[in-house]
Order: C-alpha cells, then sequence, then structure tokens
C-alpha cells in the first residue's frame, strides 16, 4: 500500500513539474486593420468636382424637400404627384425654414444654411479642428447677430429686426449648448439634454458630412465628425460620425457596398461592445438593407396588384411600372412601422437614409426621389444622401437642369455661392 502511495506521489510531481515547465499558450485577439489603408489622393480638380459635388448635390436634396418638409407621401401625392425635380418653396418662412415666404424652385433651408456655416468654421480653424473651437464659433456667430440688433432696434422699418430676430432664433438653442460646454460639464450636460426638448435629434447630421469632404481616411472623418458632435445624445453621435465616414468613402469609391459597410466596420468608439443593445446604427442598417432586398426579389402576383390597385395606386408622373411603384409603396410602410414621434429623431434620419441609398443602388436622381416623395423631414435626409452621392459621382455627374437651377438659386437668392465654398475647402 506504502509503494501505490509513492508511486501516486511521484505521479502527481512529475505532472507538476511539467506543468512548471510548460510555456504559457495564448491564442492573441484579432487586429483590426483600417477601413481604408491609404490616404485620399485626389487631383486638384477631381477634388473641386467631388466638393462642388457633394455641396450642390446636399443643396439639390435640401430644395427638392423643402416645400413638402414634413408632409404625409399621401397629402404629396394629392399636391405633386411624385415629384422628380424642384418645385416652388411654397411655405412660410420659419428660423429653421426658408427664412422668406414662398420662394422659388431651388430654395434651401437651414441644412444648407449649416454647410455654409461650416465652410467658414473649416476655413478659419486652418486644421484646428476640435470641440472647443468650435463651440467657441458658434456663440461668437451668436455673438455677432445679437450685437447687430443694436442698431436695427431703432429701425423704423420693423421687418428689417424681423429679419434679424429670425437669424438670432435659429442658432439660439444651438448657441445655449454651445455656451455651456465652455463653462463646464455640468452646466454642458443640463444644456445639452434640453436641446430642441431633449429629443434625440438629428442635429449633428446637418453639418458633420462637411468633416468627409477634407478628411484624408473615413476613420479620421469619424473621428473628427465624433468630437464634434456637442449637440447629439446617445447612438446620435455615432450617426453623426458614420455619415461623415460615408461621405469620405464616397469621394474616393464608386462602389454603394463599400459606402454603405462604412457602418459595418468603422467602429472605432466600440459601440458594437455595448451591453445587451450592441450598435444601434448598425442593426438598423442591417434591417433597412435587408428588408429593401427582400422586397426586390419578391415575386409579385399581377392579380393581387390588380385587386389592391386603390392602396397600390401609381402617383402621376411616376416613371415606373405597377410592380416598380408597388415595391417601393412597400418600402415606404416597411419605413412607417418603426416611425417616431418626432419626425427630425436622428434613427428615424438614419433609417431613410441607409434605406434610400439601399433602394436607389447609388443612382442620384432615384435615391432622393425616393426621399422626397416619402415625406417625414425628407429635407434633411435628401441633404444627407445628395451630399454623400454629389461626393461620390462629382459635380460633372450631377443632372443638368438640377444642379444648374440650384446654383443659380442658392447665389442669388438664397446667399449662398456653392462654387466659391467649394473652392475654399479644395484648397
Amino acid at each position: 500500500m506504502s509503494r501505490i502511495l509513492l508511486c501516486i506521489g511521484c505521479f502527481a510531481l512529475l505532472v507538476s513539474s511539467c506543468k512548471q515547465n510548460m510555456p504559457t499558450l495564448d491564442i492573441p485577439s484579432p487586429t483590426k486593420i483600417a477601413y481604408a489603408t491609404d490616404t485620399l489622393s485626389l487631383s486638384k480638380a477631381e477634388r473641386y468636382d467631388k466638393i462642388l459635388g457633394a455641396l450642390v448635390g446636399s443643396a439639390i436634396g435640401d430644395a427638392m424637400g423643402t416645400s413638402t418638409e414634413m408632409w404625409h407621401r399621401k397629402d404629396i401625392q394629392l399636391k405633386y404627384g411624385y415629384i422628380t425635380g424642384l418645385t416652388p418653396a411654397v411655405r412660410e418662412q420659419s428660423p429653421e425654414g426658408t427664412w422668406g415666404h414662398n420662394l422659388n424652385a431651388g430654395a434651401t433651408t437651414d441644412d444648407t444654411r449649416w454647410k455654409f456655416l461650416m465652410a467658414n468654421y473649416l476655413s478659419s480653424q486652418k486644421g484646428k479642428l476640435n470641440a472647443e473651437n468650435f463651440a467657441v464659433f458658434i456663440t461668437d456667430y451668436y455673438a455677432a447677430l445679437t450685437k447687430g440688433l443694436e442698431g436695427l432696434a431703432i429701425s423704423t422699418d420693423p421687418d428689417i429686426l424681423d429679419k434679424q430676430i429670425q437669424k438670432i432664433y435659429w442658432v439660439k438653442e444651438w448657441a445655449r449648448v454651445a455656451l455651456a460646454y465652455q463653462q463646464g460639464s455640468v452646466p454642458y450636460q443640463k444644456a445639452q439634454n434640453r436641446f430642441y426638448g431633449g429629443e434625440m435629434s438629428c442635429a449633428g447630421q446637418l453639418y458633420t458630412p462637411m468633416f468627409g469632404l477634407l478628411a484624408n481616411t473615413p476613420e479620421e472623418a469619424y473621428t473628427i465628425a465624433y468630437e464634434h458632435t456637442l449637440f447629439d445624445l446617445g447612438y446620435a453621435k455615432d450617426i453623426s460620425a458614420l455619415v461623415a465616414a460615408m461621405t469620405q468613402m464616397a469621394m474616393r469609391t464608386q462602389h454603394m457596398d463599400s459606402i454603405l459597410n462604412t457602418v459595418t466596420f468603422i467602429d472605432p468608439y466600440d459601440y458594437q461592445n455595448s451591453r445587451l443593445i450592441g450598435r444601434i446604427s448598425y442593426t438598423t442598417a442591417e434591417a433597412s438593407r435587408k428588408g429593401i432586398l427582400a422586397i426586390k426579389k419578391r415575386v409579385l402576383i399581377d392579380s393581387l396588384i390588380t385587386k389592391d390597385s386603390i392602396r397600390y395606386k401609381i402617383p402621376e408622373n411616376f416613371q415606373g411600372s405597377q410592380k416598380d411603384w408597388v415595391r417601393q409603396e412597400m418600402a415606404y410602410q416597411m419605413l412607417e412601422k418603426d416611425e417616431k414621434a418626432i419626425a427630425f429623431h436622428a434613427g428615424e434620419i438614419w433609417q431613410i437614409l441607409i434605406t434610400s441609398l439601399e433602394f436607389g443602388e447609388g443612382d442620384f436622381e432615384k435615391t432622393l426621389q425616393f426621399i422626397v416623395n416619402y415625406g417625414r423631414d425628407n429635407d434633411t435626409v435628401a441633404a444627407v444622401a445628395g451630399m454623400i452621392l454629389g461626393a461620390k459621382h462629382g459635380y460633372s455627374n450631377l443632372p443638368l437642369s438640377l444642379k444648374e437651377e440650384v446654383l443659380e438659386v442658392s447665389k442669388t437668392q438664397m446667399g449662398i455661392d456653392l462654387q466659391e465654398m467649394a473652392k475654399i475647402l479644395a484648397e
């Protein structure tokens, strides 16, 4: 018995000795590689064409949606049929709107004004792009507007005073947050959480695509844009950064899959690792793309379409077939299921954006028509999509009549010279 115990003890000692001498085995975790490993390299002419294309494409999208912003698609069909181009901006002026009653076709809203404001910010900072400088830029702009009231307050023309007040009201909500940011984390948190009523708005998406025009890589566009999302909450910050990365990707490729896959492969702040939830921007995008692919591959029976002809009645001016319209209406119904209480909710803007880009397959007019005729906050979604696709195609490949009219109206009526903006940014 003692011999058996001795043998067992020797065996245990031998195993223990082997374990001590055995090297530690570890399989390394994967190392992420940048989505685009090269630095963007374009000739001066190519860069200018793409930047101008992005600015004009965004303005076209804004202008196409100006007259029907926040409308339901059935109301759009009732008045316009199917919108294929620019319509007169028949609407009342407002701080976020056109700043003028009933303007010409091609007139734009705050979506384009934000691009103008950002062009001034980008050119004035000379590479020093950070949250602190952005906050100061916003508050300085607000201060300049309010100081301008001193001379106008004694004016005998009340309309002049009204115009200046309208400009102040446009940026007032933003200035409150920007000022609080400079005062410290506690005031900033309070101001940020009451921005436009505390809604998860699409604020960042109005201006962050501009960073994609100047960044060298999609990852760089994401991180710079993310730092500037002072007005966004939660995953809206991720979305605002992603549209910048997608714009930058559009500067370098014609492949829509590569542009849309930006949300899959660019996640520098690990939103995908969020417990229980994961990355909302990614899951939303995947569901939207799969939904459109399923609709396009669906077999439609003529007898059923005819039976339900009232529900799927083709609107006037729609250029496709009956089956084309049924598929588009199905896509609209899919979007309606996730409609938010507020139309400018960042998640809703993002969902419509990805759905339209997948549906349009890179075609500029088809994509923007899909967005504008859906309604809701259509000018904002179309402005973001127009910038991405404008950067992809370049100004030279945008529809001739649309780009020429928007350029002219922007310069002569809105006071925004898009060509001059492109020259400044390209340099």
